[in-house]
């Protein structure tokens, strides 16, 4: 086996990295000797969450590309080149695709994808020249299958997966590594509300941001979490689909986002429909 690649003094940049799986994925990677940069739409609480690591924190609405790029020029300019770029910002807000409002359909695609997109791209052209560095993209285990009461989210995380996929090839021998994680339901407050499948059994933040850690030790492109996810589509695409389909149903993995509970959701709702206003500002 590969000797694990060493983490020391590596600039890591997090976006949305002040709550949840941004803030474990730092603690995490501060924990290995890395220099870690926290950029979140909540500045406040972004400084909190790198207090506690001795990490930076700048402020970041990755739906502002041009403000995500000044961003990450102002991380090299106090940190120096960046290594690894995390692209962790999410949202998920829930309910019946055809009740959902366009401007909630924009900020799906604003955050989850374009931003993911944008990102990925400023980071190959700042570590393509150096022969070095890794892209995270963070998606979900709804970039491999559609999830009633997400449509969107769904389709955002499927968008991650394919773009992501895309890009390893093109990037094929520049030294330059892409991975994609894909997670289970996640206990943070993105997952307010929802129900409890047999199939689909929730995990920590700090679990997500353990794999990462050693995806970037050992470089790989699907990071499954738990690693049992992958056997388990693995199996279900094997199936004829209304054999998967009957399998989602006695399981109850078809209402783990369609019966979430709206008034455990409300408070993060709210959160999330504030939360693009670099999109508002250009649909306005």
């Amino acid at each position: 086996m590969a000797r694990a690649r060493s983490l020391v003094g590596k600039v890591v940049v997090i976006t949305g990295g002040a709550r949840g799986i941004g803030a474990a994925t730092g603690v995490a990677l501060a924990r290995a000797g890395a220099s870690v940069a926290i950029g979140d739409l909540d500045l406040d609480l972004a400084k909190g969450t790198a207090g506690e690591i001795d990490a930076l924190a700048l402020p970041l609405d990755v739906t502002d590309r041009d403000g995500f790029t000044k961003f990450l020029d102002e991380v090299e300019k106090q940190l120096g080149p960046v290594d690894v770029l995390i692209n962790n910002a999410g949202i998920m807000r829930l309910g019946r695709f055809e009740d959902e409002d366009d401007r909630t359909t924009a900020h799906h695609l604003a955050i989850n994808l374009h931003a993911v997109i944008h990102g990925t791209r400023e980071a190959i052209k700042r570590m393509r020249p150096r022969g070095t560095g890794h892209i995270v993209n963070i998606a979900s285990a709804a970039g491999k299958a559609g999830f009633p009461g997400g449509a969107t989210y769904c389709a955002t995380k499927h968008g991650v997966v394919g773009m992501s996929e895309a890009v390893r090839h093109e990037l094929r021998g520049s030294g330059v590594e892409v991975s994609v994680v894909m997670p289970a339901v996640v206990r943070t407050e993105l997952a307010a509300g929802l129900t409890e499948s047999r199939f689909i059994k929730p995990v920590e933040a700090v679990d997500v941001a353990a794999a990462i850690v050693k995806t970037l030790q050992r470089p790989r492109f699907d990071v499954f979490v738990p690693r049992s996810l992958d056997a388990t589509f693995r199996f279900t695409r094997l199936l004829p689909r209304p054999a998967a389909e009957w399998v989602a149903r006695t399981f109850k993995s078809d209402q783990v986002l369609f019966g979430a509970s709206p008034e455990a959701r409300r408070e993060y709702e709210a959160r999330a429909a504030a939360s693009a206003p670099g999109a508002d500002r250009e649909s306005a």
